[in-house]
């Protein structure tokens, strides 16, 4: 029996837990598969892409600076999340040939509700960046019945080109104190520069969960705020890292594995690592 493989490609990507996720999701639905790390040239995404599934890969996720190059490499064969989107983290090939699909909306979704206990139905969220992580985020946001989405960022011209939808606003940082959101989730990348962004505390006190799409080991410097402001719960990103790889096997296999064990696995080496 041939070993289905499948990879993450990147550049860097030596410090990518997609092969040890989905490694564990192939031992817990009994798939024989090999997964791998493809480290790509900066203007060698197409040809590393296309030599893989040449040479007979079944599937890729694409991770930073590929996931827009990968979306015009598709062409029209790309789902609605992704086109809303404008980026492809995950290729599939199937009889008709390669298709793309965004699946890093799904996890942050899943991840959300599943901290939340319950759905986000009627709730309103604060969404911090209107990057690309920000756009690919929201489709999957708008299906899940929230009352409304605030995007603030920075560059105020931004928020408004993605606020395109009634029920997204785009809302400058010194209107938004003394408002309650039940969300906050911080979708810019200042948390990996270790920089803390300056929210109006009550706005962080008051939301009962305040996210931070950025993981490691330690609290990110916009979660160490939240906490001081005295937000109900905060959680960094590695559950959306783990969700968006559960759909990611999804679209792949047809199977959706279970991510509790995995998620405390990778919890528990982030920790050790300390």
């Amino acid at each position: 029996m041939t070993t289905d493989r499948y990879g993450v490609v990147g550049h860097p990507v030596a410090h990518s837990l997609s092969p040890q996720i989905h490694t564990a999701f192939a031992q817990q639905t009994g798939i024989d598969l090999q997964y791998r790390r493809i480290l790509a040239p900066l203007d060698g995404f197409i040809a590393t892409a296309e030599t893989f599934f040449d040479e007979g890969g079944r599937g890729i996720n694409v991770t930073v600076p590929f996931k827009i190059e990968a979306f015009a490499w598709c062409g029209e064969r790309v789902t609605a999340r992704a086109r809303r989107a404008g980026a492809v983290n995950c290729v599939a090939v199937d009889a008709e040939g390669l298709h793309g699909d965004n699946t890093d909306g799904a996890g942050l979704v899943d991840d959300l509700q599943r901290l939340l206990g319950r759905s986000l139905a009627g709730s309103r969220l604060l969404l911090l960046g209107a990057g690309g992580a920000a756009r690919g985020v929201l489709g999957p946001l708008l299906t899940t019945g929230l009352r409304s989405i605030a995007i603030v960022n920075r560059d105020h011209a931004k928020a408004v080109a993605l606020a395109d939808e009634p029920r997204l606003e785009a809302r400058s940082l010194d209107s938004i104190g003394g408002e309650a959101f039940d969300v906050v989730v911080n979708a810019t990348s200042a948390s990996l520069g270790g920089v803390a962004l300056t929210l109006p505390s009550d706005v962080l006190g008051n939301a009962r969960l305040v996210y931070d799409m950025m993981y490691g080991a330690e609290p990110t410097p916009f979660l160490f705020e939240a906490e001081r402001a005295g937000a109900h719960a905060t959680a960094d990103g590695l559950g959306m890292l783990v969700e968006q790889a559960a759909e990611s096997f999804f679209v792949w296999r047809g199977v959706r594995p279970r991510t509790e064990a995995v998620r405390a696995t990778l919890r528990a080496t982030l920790q050790a690592s300390r």
